[in-house]
């Protein structure tokens, strides 16, 4: 990985119109503030509503309360995602000094997501396991289909932190010497784990919960305006592109096939040690 990272690495050629060259149009410099605020938006639709839904459902006790770790992470969260649109204004307004020392925090704040992520997965496993121990017979049915659905989605968990993480890395290994490819994958990186927000939007049409592909679409539309201005004014797909779809493909044909399986739900609860 470290020799594929060194290649990957090396200087980009002067032909990148999104690189504030003097080919650079104001959208060229523009497009990549849109995408982060483009990810924001779609992480306050998908994720507000449903947030308002189990707040109620909290206090109705008809759900358990939210775990600590939960809060944590989606802080952690939506400052990722704000570093992530400061930084590329401070690149779109020439601030390229500010955009590098403010960029030292993703240094601890991706450690530090991956690590409450690592706690956070188990840490809902866990809320429904024991709730369906002590639950009444009338309930149980409906919280055995529960943790089905969770191990399911612990499928998509796993993968998705593994995946985001190796991209972060990417995106980083790159900064000095490849900063087309190092914006471009923080993007591809960031673009991951939307699917939890997009499996919240009900309204959308979807697959899930019997098959995840649905969501897996939606992060290429959600990804598309980048993609599609990309290959307008460089005439190419650039490398960032297909390392992405080399990794994410294989993964998600994985997913694809082992959700739902009773292999899967042996192995989910083996891992939960359950």
């Amino acid at each position: 990985m470290a020799t594929v990272a060194a290649n990957l690495s090396l200087p980009e050629p002067h032909s990148d119109a999104l690189s504030g060259t003097p080919r650079a149009t104001f959208i060229d410099r523009w497009i990549f503030v849109f995408m982060a605020a483009w990810f924001i938006v779609i992480v306050l639709v998908g994720f507000i509503p449903d947030s308002i839904g189990e707040v109620e459902a909290v206090k109705a006790g008809v759900r358990l309360p939210f775990p600590t770790v939960l809060h944590i992470h989606a802080v952690a969260m939506g400052t990722f995602l704000l570093l992530l649109l400061a930084q590329t204004i401070m690149v779109a307004t020439g601030r390229e000094a500010l955009h590098k020392q403010l960029g030292i925090a993703a240094f601890v704040l991706v450690p530090a997501l991956v690590v409450i992520g690592i706690v956070l997965v188990p840490t809902m496993y866990y809320q429904t396991w024991h709730a369906l121990q002590i639950a009444p017979a009338s309930a149980r049915a409906r919280l055995e289909r529960v943790l089905h659905i969770r191990e399911d989605i612990l499928l998509l968990q796993i993968t998705s932190g593994v995946m985001f993480a190796i991209f972060i890395w990417v995106a980083l290994s790159a900064r000095l010497r490849n900063y087309g490819l190092h914006k471009r994958m923080m993007f591809l990186a960031t673009a991951v784990p939307l699917a939890a927000s997009i499996d919240r939007m009900n309204w959308l049409p979807s697959s899930m919960p019997a098959n995840p592909w649905a969501s897996d679409l939606y992060i290429l539309v959600a990804l598309s305006p980048m993609f599609i201005w990309d290959v307008v004014r460089n005439r190419k797909v650039h490398d960032a592109y297909w390392i992405w779809l080399a990794i994410y493909v294989p993964v998600c044909a994985v997913v694809d096939f082992l959700w739902d399986k009773p292999a899967w739900h042996a192995t989910a609860r083996h891992i939960m040690g359950v």
